[in-house]
């Protein structure tokens, strides 16, 4: 077997993995199925007719933005209804996933962000706080550099990097073979299955998350000290990511001092023992436990 079919087949063996790993949180995901729909909503948005869920009211707004090839409820399903106990929540379902329609673009980080920021301006929301996983994270990254005003504090859970040397470069090699069929017998195929308006586009999304992937350049170090809302940026200790980038790109955002001579930095970091970047949206109680405290803490001065 030769490097490239060696690395591709190890990834396919990551997708069974990740498969396996997600189908013991389903009987959850199909409990929260009746449900999934009360408070669902459409807006039409730079061509997209994108669909959201509002729950809750109260607090500064949280908007929720999930991973690639996922949806509301399998990354936030089990988190909304305490999160919606203190908070008016919009989750969003981007281009291409969930209820929400394909269109004829590509999928890129500065459109996503936009689209969220249109979303906003529809709903007349002016300022939010933003968690994002994964792809959702980055997003939220881009809506902070994009669209400053708009953001008080973000969340980049799982998977966190500012620019493509931040994944580890096995992966980035086994995406460049990654085939709609590698996802058969999946969560996220079976989930798309189910609520995609064209269950058929499954390959097309392929497509564009693979090539949003493979030509994603990033951020400069100076854009990333550009933002200045504070970020929680939380990865697990085996997620896709290098340790090493997510302690730089944590120093860019404010972070990496001496609390106890300067005070503790605008920016957090957590990095959960024991986990991948699938697994980590489903560690419920430790996001919950990190992330509404520091959402609701007095911003620190930004230094």
């Amino acid at each position: 077997m030769n490097h490239i079919a060696r690395i591709s087949a190890l990834l396919r063996s990551a997708l069974l993995v990740m498969a396996a790993l997600m189908l013991a949180f389903a009987s959850a995901a199909s409990a929260q199925q009746a449900s999934r729909q009360v408070g669902g909503r459409r807006a039409f948005v730079n061509g997209v007719d994108m669909y959201y869920l509002v729950q809750g009211r109260g607090g500064v707004p949280l908007v929720l933005l999930h991973g690639a090839f996922s949806n509301i409820q399998t990354d936030f399903g089990k988190m909304i209804p305490t999160l919606a106990k203190t908070r008016q929540v919009i989750a969003i379902e981007q281009q291409g996933h969930g209820h929400t329609p394909d269109i004829d673009r590509p999928l890129t980080y500065e459109q996503m962000a936009d689209d969220v920021a249109e979303l906003l301006r529809q709903l007349r929301i002016t300022r939010a706080d933003f968690v994002g996983y994964s792809m959702g994270g980055a997003t939220a990254m881009y809506i902070a550099l994009r669209h400053p005003e708009l953001v008080r504090k973000f969340v980049f859970a799982g998977g966190a990097s500012y620019n493509a040397d931040g994944f580890y470069p096995e992966l980035l090699e086994g995406e460049k073979n990654m085939k709609p069929a590698d996802f058969v017998g999946t969560p996220w195929l079976k989930a798309y299955q189910r609520i995609a308006p064209h269950p058929n586009d499954w390959p097309r999304l392929v497509t564009k998350i693979r090539d949003l992937d493979l030509n994603w350049r990033g951020l400069s170090a100076n854009q990333m000290r550009s933002i200045k809302a504070p970020a929680l940026i939380i990865v697990g200790d085996a997620d896709v990511v290098r340790p090493e980038h997510v302690v730089e790109m944590f120093r860019l955002l404010g972070g990496g001092v001496p609390g106890d001579l300067v005070g503790l930095p605008r920016s957090q970091l957590a990095v959960l023992p024991g986990t991948t970047h699938v697994t980590l949206i489903n560690k419920t109680d430790w996001l919950l436990s990190m992330v509404p405290q520091f959402l609701d803490a007095r911003p620190t001065a930004v230094k």
